[in-house]
């Protein structure tokens, strides 16, 4: 088997072990949700970030989509969530730098498809 062969395999193979230890996380989150009998937005926002991860682990797997965006829309979810979480305890100049953040990786998201060949 040459390089090329055994690192794609050993990317797979670690693809797989992510999807895993993914359904694994958002599996234990949900039994949490059910023992505690409540669902707050940080719940559903952190499950919403698992969902993605499994998106972007598909993609990479089949090779179709345009990955360098999906990483770009889970740094987007995390941001917020941490916005969410933060509360009104947080200084205001974070909560501008964070929402700054999530607009650079908008405008960042909008110029790669607008990069990308039509299909």
């Amino acid at each position: 088997m040459n390089i090329k062969g055994l690192i794609d395999a050993s990317e797979k193979v670690f693809l797989v072990l992510i999807a895993g230890f993914t359904v694994i996380a958002m599996g234990q989150e949900i039994w949490t949700l059910i023992e505690n009998r409540r669902v707050a937005l940080q719940d559903l926002l952190l499950m919403f970030i698992y969902a993605e991860v499994l998106g972007m682990l598909g993609a990479f797997y089949v090779r179709q989509r345009n990955l360098i965006i999906l990483p770009l829309f889970i740094a987007m979810t995390a941001l917020s969530r941490l916005i969410v979480l933060q509360g009104k305890e947080s200084d205001p100049i974070n909560l501008l730098y964070e929402a700054g953040a999530i607009l650079l990786i908008a405008v960042a998201c909008w110029v790669i498809s607008r990069m990308r060949p039509d299909d």
